[in-house]
């Protein structure tokens, strides 16, 4: 019993193995493929960057507005609110029926009041608003009080 039991973990082993064997024969194949079949001529237009067809204007280092993330990611919270609730609606009604309903309509509530409270204070700290004012901070600095020169 014991040898046929180390025979099948040797073979689970050896499938494994070579599965991952394959699979950087593979990979190292279809790169030297790559490397041998297209064109290795050099030009400048090659060697900028590529942003929509179009040339690009100026350096590719610049300030950029964090607005973009902050946007995208209450995004993202309220799609992934989405991925999860819907499941669980899916089978509120098996749940009701086995007397599990208000349960899971508790923890939904719960799941759903998270969420807007967080939207509320993204809303509330202004964070939404594209175009912000002016503030404090953007504000010109403080005169020097400290009388140096």
């Amino acid at each position: 019993m014991l040898e046929s039991a180390q025979n099948f973990m040797q073979f689970q082993f050896g499938s494994a193995l070579a599965f991952v064997v394959i699979a950087c024969l593979f990979l190292f194949v279809t790169l030297l493929l790559g490397r041998l079949l297209r064109p290795a001529t050099q030009n400048r237009d090659k060697g900028t960057v590529y942003e929509c067809g179009e040339t690009p204007l100026g350096g590719g280092w610049f300030n950029f507005n964090p607005r973009f993330y902050i946007v995208a990611l209450v995004f993202l919270i309220f799609d992934v609110e989405v991925a999860f609730t819907y499941p669980v609606a899916t089978v509120f009604q098996r749940w009701v029926g086995r007397g599990d309903g208000a349960l899971a309509f508790v923890e939904i509530a719960a799941f759903v009041l998270i969420l807007a409270l967080g939207l509320a204070y993204v809303w509330v700290k202004g964070d939404l608003e594209w175009l912000q004012p002016a503030t404090a901070r953007n504000a010109e600095p403080p005169a020097d009080t400290t009388g140096a020169p």
